[in-house]
């Protein structure tokens, strides 16, 4: 076994002597490598290589799955490394410790939750990945993933679903950042991308509304569907206070007060992180009424059916949708400002307050400090008075 044994020039292997090579011992190639064959059989690329002032023996893998010209390409990087005084050794477990993209994402979702307006920021950002990003980048390492990567992503939803896409985007550049921040990529692929999509038209796409004499109309069709009694409850009582979806959702009962007839938003619920008060009008407090038959731990107005959990944020748009209206439960609170505006006398920053809108700039809205809470109870009064108006008009047609 001496032959095999001794040091020989530079690629001194060839590929049959590797193919023949079945004797236990170890044949040398060039650059400290060299193929050892166990007594049971087993065959190894091993690398002799100095790191750093100490030996060291690098495992390359099986001549099975690595090539002799394979294994000599990475003894030959393995030299140039160490050479540079790198650590070819320490760049290998570096490189097996880096996440995948899934794996990435749902570091910086789990790193950014605490940081969010509301659970429902959280889910989308995780959610949106999901659906979008993970089939096509889930599996790849984060430092490995390209632009066109990235591409292949948006280009099927770039055009179909342009807010969808750019959310996305714009996710998948979250954790890019992430993975450059812990030296596994110097790129953020995600980064002007949108030149290689096509353009997209910038109009905004407002949610859909009905006109706000079928309002009342569409609260009967409800309350006579198979609807659940929490979900039927919940839907009347966001059109009655014209607020969002979350915040009727997610109501609690200790944000209300029955004998003073309002509700107190905390501003963690609100989208502009503004505490919001909503005078309730006496249907309103009815409807309360009848939740609180509901009963539940939960302290929610308006429980969902999995204990504990509200409402689920689809369940009463799609219910409006399945009754054939054509319509966005966002677009209640458009129905309510139009019927303000052409309807009624109550000034433009009644309506808008009721809305939770800021109005004004910002000097006239740090001298006007008022919620004008009395003037718009009066304003969603009157709005309950118009939807039981024709609501009774409805049944005397019928």
């Amino acid at each position: 076994m001496t032959g095999h044994l001794t040091r020989r020039p530079e690629k001194a292997l060839t590929a049959q002597a590797v193919k023949n090579a079945t004797t236990p011992g170890k044949y040398f190639d060039g650059h400290g490598l060299y193929l050892r064959v166990d007594p049971n059989g087993s065959r190894f690329w091993v690398q002799r290589i100095t790191i750093r002032g100490k030996r060291c023996e690098i495992g390359l893998g099986s001549p099975a799955l690595v090539t002799l010209a394979e294994a000599r390409a990475k003894a030959l990087d393995n030299r140039r490394l160490a050479r540079d005084g790198g650590d070819p050794i320490q760049e290998r477990r570096e490189a097996k410790a880096v996440l995948t993209f899934e794996e990435a994402a749902r570091n910086v979702h789990a790193l950014h939750l605490p940081t969010w307006k509301n659970e429902k920021h959280g889910k989308d950002f995780i959610s949106s990945l999901e659906t979008h990003a993970f089939p096509k980048l889930g599996k790849m390492r984060v430092s490995e993933v390209t632009t066109a990567d990235v591409l292949a992503v948006l280009t099927p939803i770039w055009t179909k679903l342009p807010e969808t896409s750019r959310r996305v985007r714009q996710r998948i550049g979250t954790v890019m950042k992430w993975a450059i921040a812990r030296g596994w990529r110097r790129d953020n692929p995600a980064l002007n991308i949108s030149e290689a999509l096509p353009k997209v038209s910038k109009t905004q796409e407002h949610r859909k509304a009905l006109p706000y004499t079928g309002v009342s109309g569409c609260i009967e069709a409800v309350n006579a569907s198979r609807a659940g009694q929490a979900t039927k409850l919940a839907l009347e009582y966001l059109v009655l206070t014209a607020a969002r979806s979350g915040e009727v959702r997610e109501a609690r009962w200790d944000e209300i007060d029955m004998t003073a007839k309002v509700w107190e938003i905390p501003a963690d619920r609100m989208k502009m992180s503004r505490p919001h008060r909503v005078p309730l009008s006496c249907r309103a407090i009815a409807v309360l009424k009848q939740a609180e038959a509901l009963g539940g731990d939960s302290g929610l107005v308006f429980p969902g059916t999995k204990k504990g959990r509200p409402l689920s944020d689809m369940t009463l748009s799609k219910l409006v949708k399945e009754l054939g209206f054509n319509a966005d439960v966002h677009g209640f609170r458009t129905s309510f400002r139009t019927w303000a505006q052409e309807r009624t006398s109550f000034p433009r920053e009644v309506a808008e307050a009721a809305l939770a809108h800021l109005s004004g700039d910002a000097v006239e809205r740090a001298y006007a400090r008022s919620d004008v809470l009395d003037k718009r109870r009066q304003m969603m009064d009157a709005w309950a008075a118009y939807l039981a108006e024709k609501r009774d008009n409805v049944v005397r047609i019928a």
